[in-house]
């Protein structure tokens, strides 16, 4: 039997298809939103793609509203015009205050390999031993402080569920830091649920990830377009010590999702596990169609300085 189609209004489309296991028609919905095309020829980050969302078109207010609604503290939100490599970009700041604040954006600490600076931590694995909390690595025990608080998987998913995104925002955010934890658990060999955010650099992977998520609902955005991620070389400094290049979270979302990469001759972490994570959970598509319209174009800032722009180009096409 052939598929059937009738329009219902300008977003669906309403597909009658004839299930043969159950010999009975079956409506199916499909929502005509936009196709986004990512350019990731400068890799990913998570403030990248805010950035590059938001230059799109999607309401800044609609953003400020969800971020004020969250149960979480310790940043503010500046956004703004930068000029990359002679481009004009959007660039999204997450600013964490002195509690914290970390070294996603310092050159020198990823690069600089400098034995004596304090390790960073976006996400990392806690032992508990008797009443006492134990850092799973010596690198961050600068940052090993009981009054920090600890955020799982459970807790970020409460957080996203009891903020005012919309139902398919909060899926989305919940995909992206399932895809993250994922990684990180295959990387530590631990069960997802010991890998923890920790508050000291998580907070900003937060809002970035929910930012991408509410941007994404609010430009109406059903179909992502990412053929390949690029990414640098060499090694990159974290809590867990001098890492190579792309780093094992990264490395476990690429073969994970089956993502396609290619290694450049730039020196320095391109794709982020946050950015790779986001590809991983939003993409539909990894071909471009033949032929397309390009209707409109957004350029998201990245904060580190590389050889290459640092800019993420986004499209929507038809």
């Amino acid at each position: 039997m052939q598929n059937q189609l009738k329009v219902i209004d300008k977003k669906v489309k309403t597909y009658i298809i004839f299930d043969r296991v159950h010999k009975t028609k079956v409506e199916v919905l499909k929502f005509m939103g936009k196709t986004l095309y990512l350019e990731c020829y400068s890799g990913i980050s998570g403030d990248m793609t805010v950035g590059a969302l938001l230059d799109l078109g999607a309401d800044k207010a609609v953003l400020d509203r969800v971020l004020q609604s969250l149960p979480v503290s310790g940043f503010q939100i500046k956004t703004g015009k930068v000029v990359k490599s002679g481009i004009a970009a959007c660039d999204f700041d997450v600013m964490l205050d002195k509690d914290h604040e970390n070294h996603d954006h310092d050159m020198k600490y990823l690069h600089g390999h400098n034995e004596n600076t304090a390790g960073e931590s976006e996400i990392h694995i806690h032992e508990h031993i008797a009443a006492d909390h134990v850092c799973a690595h010596e690198t961050e025990s600068a940052h090993c402080h009981h009054h920090h608080e600890h955020r799982g998987v459970k807790e970020i998913a409460h957080i996203i569920e009891h903020s005012a995104m919309t139902d398919n925002a909060k899926k989305i955010a919940l995909r992206i830091f399932e895809i993250l934890a994922k990684a990180e658990s295959k990387a530590h060999d631990v069960p997802v649920e010991q890998v923890h955010f920790h508050e000291v650099g998580a907070v900003d992977s937060i809002v970035d990830i929910v930012s991408v998520a509410v941007c994404l609902d609010n430009l109406d955005i059903t179909d992502v377009v990412v053929p390949v991620l690029y990414e640098g070389c060499g090694t990159v400094r974290c809590q867990h010590g001098i890492l190579p290049i792309p780093v094992p979270a990264v490395a476990n979302v690429i073969s994970e999702n089956h993502l396609c990469i290619k290694v450049t001759a730039v020196e320095g972490e391109l794709v982020t596990p946050t950015g790779a994570a986001i590809v991983a959970a939003i993409r539909t598509k990894d071909k471009l169609p033949e032929e397309f319209e390009i209707k409109k174009i957004g350029i998201g800032a990245g904060k580190r300085q590389y050889e290459c722009p640092g800019i993420l180009r986004a499209m929507i096409i038809s």
